[in-house]
């Protein structure tokens, strides 16, 4: 057991969660001869050299739900869904520097009032990328896979049919939460699913379509209402 330090962290602010490793897996008996640290350092570095990938995060808050599914190619383009259980449905599809966003109308009655402005429900609109802010619900198609705290070994399960392994990770930061990372040791040494535990908060993140080829592409102009020149 070591303290990981030279990476910072899996953020998993509302939505977001990454940690894992780099190279090829030499399955279960490979993964015995290193440790926790290494295993999770190792899955990290295959991460983040990955072309493409699926990332499905479910955080659960008392009675609340709040689930983020988005395919990116972890540089510029990419797509994304956000469901409320009580404020509706935000999608986003990012290509270069436009982003395309489609509320629903609980979505934007929820966190606009009932002033829409120039924004339509189940619309989908067009903006500069330049143009969001933290806070305003929109992604970023990049996700950072970075180890922290103190990681120790848990127990081997199947993850997606696959051979993992449970990682546990303390961080002295978040003395109420506990993380499990479960890494692949059949195959590539990918990052499968990671699940913060933080007693009042339950966030569930489960990676797949590790290097898929993506289909991403802008919705069909009849259906866009261009704001680029929209302000305020």
């Amino acid at each position: 057991m070591r303290t990981v330090r030279r990476t910072t962290a899996l953020v998993l602010t509302c939505l977001l969660a990454g940690a894992a490793l780099a190279g090829c897996g030499g399955g279960a008996d490979d993964a015995a001869d290193k440790s926790a640290a290494d295993l999770l350092d190792e899955a990290n570095a295959t991460m983040g050299e990955l072309s493409s990938l699926t990332i499905e995060i479910t955080n659960e808050a008392g009675d609340d739900t709040a689930t983020w599914r988005m395919t990116t190619d972890l540089k510029s383009r990419c797509q994304v869904r956000n469901t409320f259980s009580g404020s509706g449905t935000l999608e986003q599809i990012r290509i270069g520097g436009t982003d395309y966003v489609r509320p629903d109308t609980k979505y934007l009655e929820t966190w606009s009032g009932n002033d829409l402005g120039a924004a339509r429900p189940n619309v989908w609109a067009k903006v500069p990328v330049a143009r969001s802010k933290p806070g305003d619900g929109l992604s970023r198609c990049t996700r950072p896979f970075e180890s922290f705290g103190t990681a120790t070994k848990g127990e081997a399960t199947r993850i997606g049919g696959r051979e993992a392994l449970g990682l546990e990770v303390t961080d002295p930061a978040d003395k109420e939460g506990a993380y499990t990372f479960y890494v692949a040791t059949e195959g590539e040494p990918h990052l499968l699913k990671a699940v913060y535990d933080g007693g009042k908060q339950v966030t569930t993140t489960s990676f797949s379509d590790f290097g898929e080829p993506l289909d991403i592409r802008p919705p069909a102009s009849a259906d866009v209402l261009d704001m680029s020149d929209v302000t305020g």
